[in-house]
């Protein structure tokens, strides 16, 4: 990819992402037909199709644009328009989950209205970039009615949903899956589907987009202004973590966030008196929202388009539109019903459904004069975008520092040598909770990373994440970088998903205790599944903790996290460790990373460094020379200590020891054979693990003839020392393993 200093911002940002695609798509899906840019200065806007170079011109076509829409806006030709449109979108969804007979038509059907007007005449983006930095972010919370998403997306223009992606819907290599996934899909911001991430997600976006207006944004030049919006529903108000997140967003007064909540009082088992009578008004007041009522979701195209003029008007508060709606408005016999939610109409009702609206077009038909309509989106989007280049370049001639920090953050292009700023250690340095030297290495990037930014669930004196040259993240101080999300661990996780996946240069870390990520598990593999790079900063790693007990123990949380797909599970043993923990981190922005650290000091081992950790297993002493070793001992984060202890007591005897570190199995796993082997031979059985935590997996690296050493049962109330005697989790227990297996 060319370097930002030949292309725009945007094209930089959006060549980053063709390749990003390309590399993940498959070879029957349709190619995204978006320009490639070559050679262009970073003062000129994008060339791109439809548009002008001139701002002049390009400011005077948009007015001409606009001004033909406000011309007929109201009118009776324009009504009956807008309602061909809603009900183009209602019937792409009925159609696409009928021919799959797998979906959600209920929701799409019902929020219709609000979709059109978000996309025709409210948000601003461009379709044939979908990564256009100052666009206004849409996220459909409710992700179960996705069609509706897929529908707008392909009116728009956006190349990623085209008719054949509608028609395979839900299908196999489908650009069009069952649920809203962000790196499937070219325009979906975030990867929804189990409700309340989304509208989470949304309050992380809306934050970066508050933080980076404070940072970076002049009295003369105004380059960050952005809206998130989210549609939600009654599953999304009932899940706790929309509750964590929204009162965050109240506290934080993030008044770029609208969400417009799709009060349609039907849940899968049924009418939502069941088990959700709150006034959800009344809640969201409480919790800093503006709030308004649009009582007529179905027909009401005028109330909605003034709560959203209302809600955009309000600067210090998020906004909550409750839109009361039908859900699947327009079935005769299925509408406000439980049986429309998440099924396909059938035949039957289909066509009933069509008379009932009035709709005669074969199934996936778009009438000409709403795709003439739509249209317009394409040089209206290319116009926003070259007026934001233009606008961009005349602030770098300005600001060129300021420029240059936001450049890294919207590109996620790193400032050269920045790994340079991370400490490194000696076996004389003075040994550390890997805690400590874990606020070592955030303070250290955050000098060089302009994104670099985070905070923990109410306990930052504890996990020791505070940035101490920046202050509090507020209402009133958005610019500043220490983030405190009070007590809300899965709102927390959720939140930075969606800092982490505003711009590729946002680089959010968030921390709690390791045990605690049993609140926030969910977040954390919407992390993984949506290639969101969050650093999860998790102390008090094991019993090592002592007297707080097995609660607060974590004894199976290594294990299952490193069943997690496309997350990297690092547990460092000191500060080479940890240090190279965060370079790993940093370097992959699509892996979530979960740093597990000790709350007990350690000594800085010899033989640990930052290569070795990117590695992910790798040897820090052996006295084979070269010949195979008698045994193998393996530990990770503070027992590699004792394997190290372990392996020197047995030389004593005469043993032939190698001692490895195993920081990251998953790094591990992805090196070479040949390297894999040259750690691990497969001609030495006798190995022993030594691990505070489940046994669980150990078995793979050990081999059936070696010996894992580790906790199978939960932890116990004492002191630290006192634990691990009592576990058995000591040199002398692996000094004796090493003996019977050798």
């Amino acid at each position: 990819m060319a370097s930002t200093s030949s292309l725009t911002l945007s094209q930089a940002l959006l060549s980053r992402e063709i390749s990003r695609h390309g590399s993940n798509s498959s070879s029957d899906r349709v190619p995204l037909s978006i320009p490639t840019f070559s050679g262009l200065k970073s003062t000129k806007p994008p060339r791109l199709a439809g548009s002008v170079h001139r701002p002049r011109a390009t400011h005077y076509r948009r007015q001409i644009v606009r001004a033909a829409v406000a011309e007929t806006l109201g009118t009776t030709a324009e009504t009956a328009l807008v309602e061909k449109s809603i009900n183009t979108i209602r019937f792409l969804a009925i159609d696409a989950v009928e021919k799959a007979n797998s979906g959600h038509p209920g929701l799409p059907m019902g929020c219709a209205p609000m979709g059109h007007i978000l996309y025709d005449e409210v948000m601003k983006y461009n379709p044939k970039n979908p990564y256009w930095f100052n666009r206004d972010r849409f996220i459909l919370s409710a992700g179960h009615g996705c069609m509706l998403q897929y529908a707008l997306l392909h009116l728009a223009g956006y190349d990623s949903v085209r008719e054949e992606d509608l028609k395979s819907f839900r299908q196999w290599g489908s650009r069009t899956p069952g649920h809203p996934e962000n790196f499937e899909t070219p325009g979906v911001e975030v990867t929804t589907g189990p409700l309340g991430q989304g509208i989470a997600n949304a309050v992380g976006l809306a934050l970066a987009e508050k933080h980076l207006a404070a940072r970076f944004n002049k009295p003369d030049s105004e380059v960050v202004d952005h809206y998130t919006y989210v549609i939600l529903g009654d599953g999304c108000q009932m899940e706790g973590i929309a509750n964590e997140a929204c009162s965050l967003a109240g506290h934080w007064g993030l008044g770029k966030l609208i969400a417009l909540y799709d009060d349609n009082h039907i849940s899968i088992d049924g009418d939502t008196e069941i088990a959700f009578t709150e006034s959800v008004d009344t809640r969201f007041e409480a919790l800093g929202w503006h709030v308004i009522w649009v009582k007529n979701g179905n027909t009401g195209y005028d109330e909605i388009r003034a709560a959203i003029q209302e809600a955009k008007a309000v600067k210090d508060k998020p906004t909550m539109i409750k839109v009361t709606t039908t859900i699947g408005f327009g079935s005769p016999n299925k509408a406000n019903s439980y049986s429309v939610h998440g099924s396909a109409l059938g035949a039957k009702e289909v066509e009933a459904t069509r008379s009932n609206l009035g709709w005669p077009y074969e199934p996936f038909h778009v009438p000409e004069d709403v795709q003439k309509h739509w249209s317009r989106h394409t040089p209206l989007g290319a116009d926003f975008e070259a007026e934001w280049n233009a606008k961009f370049a005349e602030y770098e001639k300005k600001y060129p520092e300021e420029a240059a920090e936001l450049k890294s953050i919207i590109t996620g292009e790193r400032p050269a040598g920045w790994e340079d700023a991370l400490p490194k250690y000696t076996p004389e340095s003075p040994g550390d909770a890997t805690r400590n030297l874990s606020q070592q290495c955030l303070n250290a990037l955050a000098k060089v990373l302009p994104g670099f930014l985070g905070g923990s669930a109410d306990l930052a004196s504890s996990n020791m994440t505070l940035l101490k040259m920046y202050g509090d993240f507020q209402k009133n101080t958005p610019e500043e970088r220490n983030l405190r999300f009070g007590v809300r661990e899965h709102g927390m996780g959720a939140i930075c998903n969606g800092i982490a996946l505003h711009s590729p240069g946002f680089i959010p870390y968030c921390a709690t205790f390791f045990v605690f990520t049993d609140y926030m598990r969910a977040a954390m593999r919407i992390s993984a599944l949506s290639e969101a790079g969050v650093i999860y900063v998790m102390t008090h790693d094991s019993i090592g903790l002592g007297e707080d007990g097995p609660t607060h123990q974590p004894i199976e949380h290594l294990a299952s996290f490193r069943a997690m797909p496309n997350i990297l599970m690092f547990r460092p043993a000191d500060g080479n460790e940890t240090a190279g923990a965060y370079k790993v981190a940093v370097v992959n922005r699509k892996r979530p990373s979960i740093m597990a650290l000790s709350r007990q000091k350690l000594p800085h081992l010899p033989g640990t460094s930052i290569e070795g950790v990117e590695k992910g297993g790798y040897i820090i002493s052996d006295n084979s020379s070269g010949n195979k070793p008698d045994v193998i001992l393996i530990g990770t984060g503070s027992e590699l200590e004792i394997a190290f202890q372990a392996g020197e007591e047995l030389r004593k005897e005469g043993k032939a020891v190698r001692v490895v570190s195993f920081v990251s199995w998953e790094l591990f796993e992805e090196q070479s054979d040949a390297y894999k082997e040259s750690v691990l031979p497969e001609a030495v059985s006798a190995r022993v693990s030594i691990e505070a935590g489940s046994t669980f997996g150990w078995g793979k690296i050990v081999g059936s003839k070696g010996k894992a050493i580790g906790i199978d049962r939960f932890g116990a109330s004492a002191p630290a020392g006192k634990i691990y005697k009592e576990f058995g989790i000591t040199v002398e227990a692996v000094v004796a393993a090493a003996r019977e297996l050798s």
